[in-house]
């Protein structure tokens, strides 16, 4: 098991472009922060990892401007600094782009490139004309191919991802922090903000890049510091660590080689297509979304979506749920076709989703745990409109216990959890419908390792009890490791189909990127 006092890699010979020594941070007399020391050399990509609760935005913060430290030192290009606001750190050269994308949807591309930093013409009126040129530049630099003069709300998120970055890139920048920057973005983004970042390396900027997307910090990272509960336990070169360390040191104990096995309890391996399936959908079909989609999920079954942005993935659990109009020859759940599309009759038939955006669409945040868990079948556990206390009770207690939730008490607010404990409450959520096929969007996005382990888990064992379940995730290595089989979506339709030895890395990635090798050739023949 790794211990705790730090082990130490010579990262880089060079100066640093941004250094912390000694940093601590408190609130209320707990440490957020404990002897932080941590640095960036410049024309490097330096990942910075922890769980949930570790200390990295409380440390991003610090960098910042937004929290002030209590005790240590930080150092920019060799010089002492410190900053009384976000402000102070961008106008020395330290810009941040966040996972949470922080831009205004109601104005343009442009304006918000250039927010609070607008060019103005001699009259001091902003030059709209050279703004606009700008801004259509800066995009084009990054690969973005967009109209700077529409709004920005009217952009799918991994676009807009793609626009915070051009913005942190107009302040001419030395230091960049990317704090989960490819959470809401596809293959194809995420391989376009990798290029930007290595150009930007090479230019000689010093890059921290937060993820939980393991595999990405060995593409891209020079360099890693790891945090937890506060301090650092780890700081080295990237090349020097492979993956069973990182996460043991990440969690504070030793991780078992090997890929997680799931024996399903409803039925094996060997006759596992000869059961009924509990889900079938035959040509679900969605304007201009979805074209004559065909899929099945048998009892203990956990199938795989995957697609790239636009496949229509999100749309085809949205439209098996009834939340998207559609069409489909036949619906039926354990052989029960569903008569209309509506929530209500996929809730009957013993359908539940857990939606991508458990903050829009999930999480009450105002609403305590209890109130959160109970909030799908508030008619179940009351009589003559009273809710019974007492049967409320007994269902979050049961879920809390199975789903092992952290949580100091039912009455804490789901706002104060950690995103993989707010995951769960979800999941619990829905466990109450007692359903028969669960279908999860992206259940592990934005979740640190160890709670990504804890929920996948809780999908293994929900399987292991007979549930039909059917995942749509991002990174393949998720799909590969859970799935025991995967739906390869193309503009809408099913592209591919892979099970059993078919099933691996390469061979999804290769179905993933094949249509649009074809739709390039296709172009280019034309």
């Amino acid at each position: 098991m790794p211990s705790s006092p730090l082990q130490t890699v010579d990262v880089s010979a060079a100066a640093s472009v941004l250094e912390v020594t000694g940093v601590t941070k408190q609130f209320a007399g707990i440490k957020a922060l404990t002897d932080v020391s941590f640095s960036v050399a410049p024309g490097s990509i330096h990942a910075l990892v922890g769980e949930n609760g570790a200390g990295k935005s409380t440390l991003i913060k610090v960098l910042t401007g937004v929290y002030q430290p209590d005790a240590g030192e930080i150092r920019y290009r060799g010089e002492p600094v410190s900053f009384s606001r976000p402000s102070d750190a961008q106008d020395v050269g330290i810009s941040t782009v966040y996972q949470e994308i922080s831009l205004v949807p109601l104005l343009s591309v442009a304006r918000n490139v250039f927010l609070g930093r607008e060019p103005r013409n001699r009259l001091g009126l902003i030059d709209v004309r050279a703004m606009n040129r700008d801004a259509q530049r800066i995009t084009a630099d990054l690969g973005i191919e967009v109209d700077v003069t529409q709004d920005v709300g009217r952009l799918g998120l991994g676009v807009q991802q793609m626009i915070a970055l051009a913005r942190a890139m107009t302040i001419n920048a030395r230091t960049v922090i990317m704090d989960e920057p490819t959470s809401s973005l596809e293959i194809r983004e995420v391989e376009t903000l990798f290029s930007v970042a290595r150009r930007l390396r090479d230019d000689g900027v010093g890059i921290v890049f937060v993820s939980h997307r393991l595999d990405e910090l060995w593409q891209l990272c020079d360099a890693i510091t790891i945090l937890r509960d506060g301090e650092v336990v780890h700081r080295g070169q990237m090349a020097d660590l492979d993956r069973r360390e990182l996460v043991s040191h990440m969690l504070g104990r030793e991780i078992a080689e090997g890929v997680r096995e799931r024996e399903s309890a409803s039925i094996s391996t060997g006759d596992a297509d000869a059961a009924a399936p509990v889900l079938s959908v035959r040509g679900l079909r969605a304007h201009r979304r979805l074209h004559g989609i065909d899929l099945d999920v048998r009892p203990g079954e956990i199938v795989g979506l995957a697609g790239l942005l636009g496949s229509g993935r999100s749309e085809t659990v949205k439209a098996i749920y009834g939340d998207l109009a559609s069409d489909a020859d036949t619906i039926d759940v354990e052989g029960t076709a569903i008569r209309r599309n509506s929530i209500p009759a996929a809730l009957d038939a013993g359908i539940a989703l857990l939606s991508e955006d458990r903050k829009a669409e999930g999480i009450i945040p105002d609403l305590s745990v209890r109130d959160n868990i109970v909030l799908a079948v508030l008619d179940q556990v009351s009589r003559w409109g009273v809710i019974s206390d007492a049967k409320v009770d007994e269902l979050v207690d049961t879920f809390i216990k199975r789903l092992r939730i952290k949580v100091s008490s039912p009455q804490q607010l789901v706002s104060e959890l950690s995103g993989g404990n707010q995951q769960k409450v979800l999941i619990a959520r829905w466990l109450c419908t007692k359903p028969k096929v669960f279908l999860l969007d992206e259940p592990t996005r934005g979740i640190d390792v160890g709670a990504k382990q804890e929920v996948a888990s809780v999908i293994d064992e929900l399987a292991e009890k007979g549930l039909a379940v059917l995942m749509i995730s991002s990174e393949t290595e998720e799909l590969v490791d859970t799935s025991d089989k995967v739906v390869v979506l193309h503009e809408g339709s099913v592209n591919d189909r892979l099970s059993g030895s078919d099933l691996t890395h390469s061979r999804l990635l290769a179905a993933l990127v094949a249509p649009t090798i074809h739709d390039l050739q296709d172009e280019v023949a034309s």
